[in-house]
């Protein structure tokens, strides 16, 4: 019986790459020149790497991703915690990051930074330590997030905006250009200022998701229940537990809600919106 024949992936290397031996490459990935790879970095089949990008740690990078010159993904974190520990990077399928973007790995023993699939980091963009990044996401040129931010899927950040630590983003909400963002995001919301202020639902956004007019009837109504009736926010979910019909976008609006740590961006007053 013969032995099975070696398949040796396909991939083109720039003789001017850095490439660890150990690194694991997939088929099909192109690396550019003067790009360095790290020892412990895996790259998916299909990838496209350009100039001068460094890609280091324990960084996972999936297929069909996109990265252009000057980015870095999975450096040590900007965090005086950092001890050197072994920690994570993961980035989705058929994402794209655009130029001199830095993604920094985790603070933590085992902890992680993640990046869906799906989605788009323009120039300049940045993503510390311990966020979490899910599909479908788009952030603007030169948009910032600090340590531990969670960003949930079709999220939209303008460019020049700047996320405290810990904040949290919700499903389809969309934050204007140069917001200052200091407490959580509900789903579904349009925010915008500094300080920043929710101006309404994102209905733009809700519509190119596919969200029937009747679903985007009920976002508006738990939108009026918590942002124009002058209730706490305890209040406002009881109130939208009796009143709204149930479905699964209004269940995730309650689940964000009663799970907010920093409290929600505020509304403009009546009179502005």
């Amino acid at each position: 019986m013969k032995p099975e024949k070696m398949i040796i992936p396909i991939r083109k290397i720039h003789e001017t790459a850095v490439v660890h031996p150990n690194a694991r490459i997939g088929k099909d990935v192109e690396i550019g020149p003067y790009a360095v790879i790290g020892e412990n970095v895996l790259i998916g089949d299909g990838t496209q790497i350009s100039a001068h990008v460094v890609i280091d740690g324990w960084t996972s990078i999936g297929k069909d991703c996109k990265i252009f010159p000057g980015a870095s993904i999975g450096a040590d974190p900007q965090d005086l915690k950092f001890a050197g520990e072994k920690s994570y990077t993961f980035i989705g399928d058929n994402t794209t990051i655009r130029e001199c973007v830095t993604i920094n790995r985790a603070t933590g023993e085992g902890e992680e930074t993640r990046v869906g699939s799906n989605c788009l980091l323009m120039a300049y963009v940045h993503v510390a330590h311990n966020c979490i990044l899910g599909n479908n996401v788009i952030m603007a040129n030169a948009a910032t997030l600090a340590g531990h931010v969670v960003v949930e899927d079709r999220a939209f950040i303008g460019g020049l905006s700047g996320v405290h630590q810990f904040v949290k983003i919700g499903r389809n909400a969309m934050i204007g250009g140069a917001t200052k963002v200091t407490q959580d995001v509900p789903p579904f919301v349009t925010i915008d200022g500094h300080p920043a202020k929710v101006s309404g639902i994102n209905n733009v956004g809700l519509s190119r998701a596919g969200y029937s007019p009747e679903t985007r009837r009920l976002l508006k109504q738990a939108y009026r229940i918590l942002y124009r009736s002058g209730l706490s926010l305890p209040q406002a979910i009881a109130v939208m537990e009796q009143e709204l019909e149930t479905c699964e976008p209004v269940e995730h609006l309650l689940r964000f809600l009663r799970n907010v740590e920093r409290g929600i961006v505020r509304g403009r007053r009546e009179s502005e919106e």
